[in-house]
């Protein structure tokens, strides 16, 4: 959804601060899990399900199964862009989602329904993660530059100062874009849960074929999981470095 979380203080501190191995573990984190869900998905991309079915079939019968009759199924450009839009009711699946028969694809397509299905039985996290997108994307856009502008205006050394302040304030809307990735895990989870058990109480996967897509929906679980880890150390970092100097 657009929400930066990460931006540099290197060039506060010269090339290097005391607290930089933050975000090279933040960093390693979101490569490893991106990596490992690329990678899961393309194994299992090539595996055909048995019956046959679409990424938009299955997403229909699961809709359909669930007496969703107001989502609309979409497909759209990109690699792994699917997405369910709970505002406009559409869901939207990526052009490999949407036309392949994998067990891969299915489970994608699945887990956006699952989405939808949290949005009809009004699941709490999914409307919370909703109204808080706005705050998130605020928080996200002016963050950084207020704790730059509060570093330029002598704030990291100062306390009590504009520059002190702006910083704390940048800090504090920092926060609200974190506590947004902590909001998604839930519904991230809740929604591949969703997924699995309608293709299997609806029997559009084999057992063995499930499998299979536990593992792409657990490799994608593993980014959210990781970019949640990276804001939180990033946040803890600023916190480190700024976050007493207005009682200084």
């Amino acid at each position: 959804m657009g929400i930066t979380l990460y931006g540099g203080l290197g060039v506060l501190y010269g090339f290097w601060d005391p607290t930089y191995w933050m975000i090279i573990v933040g960093g390693a984190l979101s490569l490893l899990a991106s990596a490992k869900v690329k990678s899961t998905y393309r194994k299992y991309s090539t595996s055909r399900n048995r019956a046959g079915i679409t990424g938009a079939q299955a997403a229909q019968r699961i809709l359909e199964k669930n007496g969703i009759m107001n989502v609309s199924i979409q497909q759209i450009s990109g690699n792994l862009t699917d997405h369910y839009d709970p505002k406009n009711k559409v869901l939207s699946l990526s052009t490999d989602v949407y036309q392949s028969t994998s067990v891969a694809a299915v489970g994608v397509a699945a887990h956006e329904c699952g989405h939808a299905i949290q949005h009809q039985k009004a699941y709490y996290p999914l409307h919370l993660r909703s109204a808080f997108v706005p705050v998130a994307r605020f928080g996200s856009a002016i963050s950084w530059p207020m704790i730059i502008v509060g570093f330029l205006l002598g704030g990291a050394t100062t306390g009590g100062t504009i520059g002190g302040y702006l910083i704390q304030i940048g800090i504090a809307f920092f926060s609200l874009a974190v506590i947004f990735q902590l909001i998604t895990l839930p519904v991230e989870f809740n929604a591949s849960k969703r997924a699995l058990v309608a293709l299997d109480t609806q029997g559009i996967l084999t057992s063995e074929e499930l499998k299979g897509t536990k593992k792409v929906l657990g490799a994608a679980a593993l980014t959210y999981v990781a970019g949640a880890a990276a804001a939180i150390l990033q946040l803890l970092r600023l916190l480190y470095l700024f976050g007493g100097r207005s009682r200084d």
